[in-house]
């Protein structure tokens, strides 16, 4: 693995306009588990039908089913750490190599870490507004309504509150910044995503140079242009990039 990483720190090294596109894996590694896993959040918090629970219509019928998933998953992201990779990102950021990530997290992680450019495709849980009159709620709030009350309502005007997350139905955020980021870059760095979801899964082949994956399990090359595809690596984020960062240093240092 030790050649496979110093191939990858070479990358680095010699790409000035890096673009990220981030998945699952980057927080299961901060300790938060997977939604369908043995171990998982559905599993549990006791989520009997868990494809309703980001169903939008579904929602609105019974908001009590996504807030029994909501509030176990705060439980996991309140007390969660930005891990190695999180801060490894923020360092190439400050050396103005990395231009942006693209994350189809919900944790805001990147944020927590110190990363600046970050588009949240699938939205975040620290904004959080009413249904009914848009009033805006803070994290203190919501995580203060998620433990007193089944269902968030507003104080003004009694509508259910809803995390900006992007639901079943709902379109992407910040889809066309994302592709003008992916468009600019000259190396796509895909960490803990299987690519297995769209249009995330899209946008790493919109770049005109090169792409790393890695990602530890299975991935969806359906949208990865093989003759663009440097890397793919099959390992743990956190343990490949601690060898990544010290052959990166070495790189660094002549």
């Amino acid at each position: 693995m030790s050649e496979v990483a110093k191939k990858f720190a070479e990358l680095i090294y010699n790409s000035n306009s890096i673009a990220v596109l981030s998945g699952a894996g980057m927080s299961t590694n901060a300790g938060i588990p997977d939604f369908r896993g043995p171990n998982g959040i559905y599993t549990k918090a006791n989520i009997e039908n868990p494809e309703r629970i980001f169903d939008l219509d579904y929602f609105y019928l019974d908001p009590s089913l996504f807030y029994k998933f909501h509030k176990k998953f705060l439980e996991y992201i309140t007390k969660a750490e930005p891990t190695f990779t999180h801060k490894f990102l923020v360092q190439l950021e400050k050396e103005g190599k990395l231009k942006g990530i693209v994350t189809q997290n919900i944790d805001s992680l990147h944020q927590k870490a110190g990363s600046k450019k970050v588009y949240e495709i699938h939205g975040g849980c620290w904004k959080n507004y009413c249904t009914k009159c848009n009033r805006e709620y803070s994290q203190e709030e919501i995580l203060e309504k998620v433990n007193n009350e089944t269902v968030p309502r507003c104080d003004n005007c009694g509508g259910i509150i809803k995390p900006d997350i992007v639901f079943f139905g709902e379109p992407v955020k910040y889809l066309t910044e994302s592709e003008v980021l992916m468009k600019n870059s000259e190396l796509v760095l895909v960490l803990g995503s299987s690519l297995a979801v769209i249009p995330a899964a899209m946008l790493p082949s919109l770049t005109k140079g090169k792409i790393i994956v890695v990602n530890k399990g299975e991935i969806s090359e359906m949208y990865l242009p093989p003759q663009k595809v440097a890397l793919i690596v099959n390992e743990e984020l956190d343990t490949f990039f601690m060898q990544v960062a010290k052959e990166y240093e070495t790189l660094k240092e002549g």
